[in-house]
């Protein structure tokens, strides 16, 4: 069970999913809170800062993708995961969902058990996440905060989701190492998390268009590296 007391924002417009899914969090030991749609979800979390936002995509008013891009751009969910929940399994959802900064995606219909142990290994990460040696990095013309999560480009912060942000700091570590795509998902995400090789894409493209440049170099067949000029 967990002990740590994580704040999570569940966000669905049927009553038995939000009910469902408080429950059992709930058992976990999490504490939770709901809403009904978008809109609604951001002023609650504006309140609350959960650790975690639950936030289906299909809903009135304003739907999960739109409530995600804008909290992505505001400063106080730097840290926040943000999982979609939803019943449409067409490929286009899930790369919207990762383009406007999720860090996991669950369907419908909900397996209780399943979606707990997600939950679970999505928040382990920030408590078994060891410390680097080096929390800033200057590399080229960048610096990569990791304390305050900030990333600098010529002075300009860029404003990158969490699991950009990972990556980065993961590549620039190592300028001209190749890293392989087991080896990203290994260091970025929970055994427990399904990923795609077109999630790592998904997350690359957007990362590129984000800090600009030609940092980030594709090595074919193997990988991908970060190169300075």
């Amino acid at each position: 069970m967990n002990t740590s007391k994580n704040n999570i924002l569940v966000v669905d417009d049927e009553p038995d999913i939000r009910e469902l899914i408080e429950y059992n969090l709930r058992k976990e030991g999490y504490h939770v809170t709901t809403a009904v749609n978008g809109k609604q979800a951001i002023t609650m979390a504006k309140r609350e800062i959960p650790d975690l936002i639950i936030l289906d995509i299909m809903m009135p008013e304003m739907d999960g993708i739109e409530a995600c891009r804008l909290m992505r751009a505001m400063p106080e969910f730097k840290n926040t995961f943000m999982v979609f929940l939803t019943a449409r399994s067409e490929e286009y959802s899930e790369i919207a969902g990762f383009n406007v900064g999720a860090d996991d995606y669950i369907a419908k219909p909900i397996k209780p058990r399943v979606l707990v142990s997600r939950i679970n290994a999505i928040l382990r990460r920030n408590i078994q996440q060891e410390e680097p040696i080096f929390n800033k990095l200057e590399v080229a013309d960048l610096v990569i905060d990791r304390d305050a999560f900030m990333v600098f480009r010529n002075e300009e912060r860029i404003i990158l989701a969490k699991k950009e942000f990972e990556l980065l700091y993961l590549l620039a570590s190592k300028p001209g190492k190749v890293f392989t795509r087991d080896v990203i998902l290994k260091s970025i995400w929970e055994d427990s998390v399904v990923v795609t090789n077109r999630t790592i894409d998904v997350h690359i493209r957007k990362l590129r268009e984000k800090v600009g440049g030609n940092y980030v170099a594709t090595v074919k067949g193997v990988g991908y590296k970060f190169e300075v000029s």
